[in-house]
């Protein structure tokens, strides 16, 4: 009974070393399964907000293309409203989907920034179908849609943590600019 006694505290400090490693292991494993599921969801919400900015994006170079050819815009390709009209009800319709995951998965800030964008992409598509000239109120509209295309890209960085990235408007070599600079 005696050695049983002298070798109890080694016993117990066996046991406990065990559990104590137990525990650090399942602590571990959870963090690990957290650290993957808000990696996954980061990838989601970034592959949503890249789905909405392509499609609006689309919904922008179709408006510069019909601005173009009401001589608002010096887009190398214009495009008449007439052949415009079904393609910018697809880009509204594709638009849709993109926007509905946003709605899910983005942060209040970025689906306010994203909201802002389209709604200035809608006054440069109601511009177009008045078929209106007026090339300064043509390029007012473009700063405002660029600045709200900025806003967007910098509250998506915020949201997924990402450094500031280009603004997009240096001037491309060998491409005329309009007046109020790069698109």
């Amino acid at each position: 009974m005696s050695a049983f006694i002298q070798q109890l505290p080694a016993l117990i400090g066996v046991v406990i070393g065990a559990l104590g490693s137990y525990l650090a292991v399942v602590r571990s494993d959870r963090a690990r399964a957290r650290n993957e599921w808000a990696a996954r969801w980061e990838e989601r919400r970034l592959a949503v907000y890249s789905d909405y900015a392509r499609a609006v994006k689309t919904s922008v170079t179709l408006a510069y293309r019909v601005a173009s050819h009401l001589g608002n815009d010096p887009h190398p390709h214009p495009l008449s409203l007439a052949d415009a009209e079904p393609l910018l009800a697809q880009a509204a319709l594709d638009r849709d989907p993109s926007g509905e995951a946003l709605l899910m998965l983005g942060s209040p800030q970025v689906v306010d920034k994203a909201r802002a964008w389209v709604v200035v992409v809608m006054e440069m598509e109601r511009f177009l179908r008045a078929e209106r000239h007026e090339p300064e109120t043509w390029q007012r509209l473009l700063e405002r849609q660029r600045t709200a295309r900025e806003g967007y890209y910098a509250a998506v960085r915020a949201d997924l943590e990402l450094p500031p990235g280009h603004p997009a408007r240096r001037p491309l070599p060998g491409v005329p600019q309009p007046a109020g600079g790069q698109r």
